[in-house]
């Protein structure tokens, strides 16, 4: 199936599952203390500096190749 083949409401489910899936892989695992890993602070800080700088997000296009969804 491709992303052109998908309504509004499968395309939402699907980022919506994908940002769970990589907050799940970012986060630290409840058993283990309540620090963030060092990969998700530093994602969480270039976004930071991106907005800072005017950007507010990123292309259709690099969100597709982010998905695995590349044209």
């Amino acid at each position: 199936m491709q992303v052109k083949d998908l309504t509004t409401d499968e395309l939402k489910t699907l980022i919506r599952e994908t940002v769970a899936e990589a907050l799940g892989n970012l986060l630290p695992d409840p058993d283990e203390g309540l620090t963030v890993k060092e990969e998700f602070k530093q994602e969480l800080l270039e976004i930071q500096q991106r907005r800072r700088s005017g950007s507010r997000g990123i292309s259709a296009e690099e969100a597709m190749k982010r998905l695995g969804l590349g044209i």
